[in-house]
């Protein structure tokens, strides 16, 4: 069976028409279109500023990737601190207390952060981006310089930085989100023009991304306002992965051709059962059913079920309508 079911999909690949498969990146989003089997076009279509804003308001979580190693092993008394769990903090606070490496790693990040505030005035940025990267990165260097002189740092200080640049962060998400609306949803209309309505209408789509970042993907909430509503919910598959595969196109379409003959295979095998049949056209395993109901359980609420209100043009999560 596993033969021949491998088989099918080896040649089922080959088939696969239209299809545009989706590898979220640094710099937006890396798109390829196949059409008739073939790969036709890839492109990374969001302006150059989505990766500059983004790359800035990472900034603080730079400053915390360096630090975080050297942190006490108790919760630190700042706002919200019932919500950090104690033993991840002292899973990830694993360096010796009084250890002083992080000094040499941060002062090597203040480097690149004051070279990236040298160049700022030549990145041709929008005046309210460019005062907001601006702010992110003096206060950044700020906050290292004051930490570094006097050889120690807490949570409560840094914070206090963080809450600073927070309203900078907030500026530079609008321009990147802005920016990856604008980009994706411009090629979206070119390849819709280009392959016709009538094979648009079957699009499939299939967005790579690593676990973290797979559900309320952004790539996936721009792209499914482009596609075909009545199919969407089937036609538009986020594929999280555990790190970028090394051929992004031929894992997105393994599973893509695997999802579309089970879909076939699951009318003709289970036509006397629907039930079994929409676990087999779905992620359910097919004996999770048959367990549940012997321990004597129940299925875990699907967080992702939010998702459906999307295809509507509202947003899963302020049940705010958006303009289309």
């Amino acid at each position: 069976m596993r033969t021949n079911y491998a088989s099918l999909k080896a040649e089922l690949t080959k088939h696969l028409s239209p299809v545009i498969v989706v590898q979220n990146n640094a710099v937006g989003g890396r798109f390829t279109l196949i059409n008739n089997g073939a790969p036709v076009e890839t492109v990374d279509p969001v302006p150059e500023y989505f990766e500059l804003a983004k790359s800035i308001a990472h900034v603080p979580l730079g400053i915390y990737s360096v630090i975080a190693a050297y942190l006490s092993d108790q919760v630190p008394n700042i706002p919200n601190a019932a919500r950090i769990d104690p033993h991840d903090l002292d899973m990830v606070a694993f360096k010796t207390p009084g250890d002083k490496g992080w000094i040499t790693s941060l002062n090597g990040y203040r480097t690149a952060l004051a070279s990236a505030l040298t160049k700022l005035p030549t990145a041709n940025l929008p005046a309210d981006l460019y005062t907001s990267c601006n702010k992110i990165l003096t206060e950044a260097v700020k906050f290292i310089d004051t930490i570094v002189k006097a050889g120690s740092f807490d949570m409560v200080s840094f914070n206090r930085f963080a809450a600073t640049v927070y309203p900078s962060i907030r500026v530079n998400m609008t321009f990147a989100a802005t920016a990856q609306i604008t980009g994706i949803e411009g090629l979206m209309k070119r390849w819709r023009a280009l392959i016709g309505e009538k094979a648009w209408s079957d699009l499939y789509v299939t967005v790579l991304s690593i676990w973290t970042t797979s559900e309320l993907n952004q790539a996936s909430i721009i792209i499914r306002r482009t596609m075909n509503q009545a199919k969407v919910a089937t036609h538009l598959i986020d594929l999280p992965t555990v790190e970028t595969p090394s051929d992004p196109i031929a894992v997105a379409l393994d599973n893509l051709a695997r999802i579309v003959q089970d879909n076939v295979a699951a009318e003709m095998v289970f036509n006397t059962d629907l039930k079994v049949a929409d676990a087999l056209k779905g992620r359910e395993d097919l004996l999770s059913d048959e367990i549940l109901q012997q321990i004597g359980g129940t299925a875990p609420a699907a967080r992702t079920a939010a998702l459906g209100a999307a295809a509507a043009g509202t947003c899963p999560i302020t049940g705010r309508s958006a303009a289309v």
